[in-house]
């Protein structure tokens, strides 16, 4: 049955294929299964909705994120009822967390089978409750065009976010009315405005500070991403009108041009010495778009204590939860930043960099430490110069870059440079492993003519290792690179530096021969143990026209530094060198 009709009456499942078109969707993720089949077969009729079979629902997620977070749109997922609905919760609460963009319709039991423990029945509003910006059990098939185009404007309005539809079997097989696209205005998804009747005089008293400061430092984070384009290029704007220095979060890699001399690193428990330092000692901070996440306040009690703070936020709630402002300002970030720049050159203020030429004299100091140093090797890889060199040879390329989560994570940050938002895709608040390769998948079917590349380590890449069956299947061209040393590296640090090297359960004594299994995929496997093939072999990686999956073997026993100890202070940072001295006074506090 084709769902190209001349009346407005159409079943649920076409009602869904015709709202998705009507948001401009191009590209759904999915796995298919019982309680979603009519959904399935409305997909089947028609060629406008490209449709991409993973092999895991939590897969599926991720992929979604990766194509939102590469785009800017609203990532889309669609799965069936019980364990296909509980896969995807992960993703769901990873998107959660980071503020992604996210529409996931679940195909639910049919009605009349809702509460008596049907097959494949899960309770999965109940159970994303707590980690999705909204969510919907469709019950009369009459609402459901006018639920998804809410679902997309929650979505993508105020702070992004995850929203879940949950659809009965029978509401997508009954029909109704579906009038195409409706406008949604609900305040309650815009952002939010607390201050707003102060907000002109919220910008006035943050450039008050800004202009007296002696030690002033810019703190973003993804919401100057998500905010788009134009957020990125006030805030280059922001820095060079001021000369202020800035540092990023994790999330907000690519906000700020890492090339710039304004940027002083990446802040926070594995950040540099020298954007700790500055964070401690400033006594001027204009936080925009983060939200004082742990891994970058450190000791809640210690951080940044002498300065006056700033914070920029779209969603109130992230205004004075966890660390007191001074000045809080609620808004989009790039209305926001365009405002203070309209203030400033209102005043006539210039660049202050030679006022401040104290402040950049002592951040210069620290930066001559040179905290993200370590000793090379001409036997054995180092994961820095594995990724210094990457980094050097795809430059020109801008990648896109993903990565699944642990010390192959805090290098990448760490060593690849990003001058341009939304080419660094990683998990950042629910430290997701098994996040990267699906969302490289995501990133490439969205950018199909951009080099995507996934570094991602032993352990994680396993999680979600399947997913070489969706690469290959379409064709793309993704380069996965294992930062391999047999470790869940990450754990094994920890264990290491906190609990006196005993190795629980961390090293990885069993792997696959990845050349092998990637072949077993039908892609190209290399492998690399040489520092000095390493150039050559990453070259015929980067040219191969289709996915390689590259295992580097690197340094079993190498440690990301710095390092803020968990419950210490930006000022108590550790360096490579300093690793032997430090003992975990209050294990409760990792």
């Amino acid at each position: 049955m084709s769902i190209e009709k001349t009346t407005n009456k159409f079943s649920g499942a076409e009602i869904i294929v015709k709202a998705f078109l009507n948001e401009g969707v191009d590209t759904i993720f999915g796995y298919p299964g019982g309680a979603i089949l009519p959904f399935y077969d409305a997909l089947f009729v028609q060629s406008k909705l490209h449709h991409i079979l993973t092999r895991h629902e939590q897969a599926a997620s991720h992929a979604a994120e990766g194509y939102a977070r590469s785009t800017g749109k609203v990532g889309v997922l669609t799965v069936t009822s019980g364990p296909g609905a509980t896969n995807a919760i992960t993703g769901l609460t990873d998107a959660y967390l980071d503020s992604i963009p996210l529409v996931c319709i679940s195909g639910q039991v049919a009605t009349s089978l809702i509460g008596t423990d049907g097959f494949q029945e899960a309770d999965i509003t109940g159970l994303t409750r707590s980690c999705t910006k909204y969510n919907y059990l469709v019950k009369d098939v009459n609402d459901l065009g006018y639920i998804i185009h809410e679902a997309f404007h929650i979505a993508r309005s105020g702070r992004p976010g995850p929203v879940l539809i949950d659809i009965p079997k029978d509401v997508q097989n009954n029909h109704g009315i579906y009038n195409g696209k409706i406008e949604i205005n609900r305040a309650s998804y815009q952002a939010k405005k607390r201050h707003f009747e102060l907000h002109h005089d919220k910008i006035k008293e943050a450039v008050d500070l800004l202009e007296k400061a002696e030690r002033p430092i810019f703190y973003t984070g993804g919401g100057v991403i998500n905010s788009g384009e134009k957020a990125s290029e006030l805030l280059l704007k922001l820095v060079h009108t001021t000369g202020y220095p800035i540092t990023n979060t994790l999330m907000g890699l690519g906000g700020f041009p890492a090339s710039d001399q304004h940027f002083v690193g990446m802040l926070g428990m594995h950040g540099t010495y020298e954007a700790n330092m500055a964070m401690h000692d400033c006594d001027v901070m204009i936080n925009i778009g983060a939200r004082f996440d742990d891994r970058v306040t450190g000791r809640v009690s210690s951080f940044s204590p002498n300065s006056k703070k700033i914070h920029v936020d779209i969603d109130d709630v992230s205004i004075d939860k966890i660390i007191k402002v001074d000045v809080p300002i609620v808004g989009d970030a790039a209305t926001v930043m365009e405002e203070i720049l309209k203030e400033w050159n209102a005043r006539g203020l210039k660049n202050r960099r030679l006022e401040i030429s104290a402040w950049w004299d002592q951040i210069k100091k620290w930066q001559d430490i040179d905290s993200l140093a370590y000793e090379n090797s001409d036997s054995v890889i180092k994961p820095g110069y594995a990724l210094q060199r990457l980094n050097t040879l795809t430059k020109s390329q801008q990648p896109f870059i993903s990565t699944d989560v642990g010390q192959h994570q805090m290098w990448a940050a760490q060593y690849l440079q990003f001058d341009h938002p939304k080419k660094w895709l990683t998990s950042g608040g629910l430290g997701t492993m098994g996040y990267g390769v699906p969302a490289a998948i995501g990133a490439q079917l969205a950018n199909p003519n951009d080099l995507v590349m996934c570094i991602s380590g032993d352990a994680s890449f396993m999680m979600n290792m399947q997913e070489l069956a969706t690469i290959k299947q379409y064709n793309l061209p993704v380069k996965i690179i294992i930062l391999n040393n047999r470790y869940m590296g990450m754990v094994r640090q920890w264990q290491e530096l906190i609990y006196e090297k005993r190795e629980s359960q961390s090293y990885m004594e069993s792997l696959p021969d990845f050349i092998k299994l990637a072949e077993a995929f039908g892609i190209k496997g290399m492998e690399c143990s040489d520092p000095s093939q390493l150039d050559e072999k990453f070259m015929e990686m980067i040219n191969h026209k289709g996915p390689v999956l590259f295992n580097c073997v690197i340094e079993k026993s190498e440690n990301v530094f710095p390092m803020i100890p968990a419950g210490a202070a930006h000022n108590e940072i550790l360096l490579g060198s300093q690793a032997k001295l430090y003992v975990q006074k209050d294990i409760n506090a990792v």
